[in-house]
């Protein structure tokens, strides 16, 4: 199975971790979420793997444009649909190997691990 790396393309992040990838000869598909969307599903299963705190990105524009209300997440369900309703909320990339393995951030060193390079 081919890594699908989620994320926004613009993103410098994102810039970074195509260049790895490509520079690894590692293939890949590529997942916007700002143009595309994210499913409810996909974004439940990452929250059950890594916990919706490591998924949403709170150093970030979209999270100080933010209200005070709109900041205070109370559970899994109140996180999903803010990251859907804002997927540039989302921390990039969120790339998912084989048996969905899943790297939050630029984690080369994982990357590595993961595409058996």
């Amino acid at each position: 199975m081919t890594p699908t790396i989620h994320g926004i393309k613009n993103c410098d992040t994102m810039k970074k971790t195509f260049a790895w990838f490509d520079g690894a000869g590692v293939a890949y598909d590529f997942h916007d979420y700002k143009k595309s969307g994210i499913d409810a599903a996909t974004l439940t299963r990452w929250c059950e793997q890594l916990g919706w705190e490591a998924l949403v990105n709170k150093r970030g524009t979209t999270w100080r444009k933010l209200t005070p209300e709109q900041q205070a997440i109370a559970d899994i369900t109140a996180a999903i649909a803010l990251m859907q309703a804002q997927p540039s909320l989302i921390r990039r990339p969120v790339v998912e190997f084989d048996g969905g393995e899943l790297v939050v951030g630029l984690d080369t060193a994982a990357f590595e691990r993961l595409a058996g390079r």
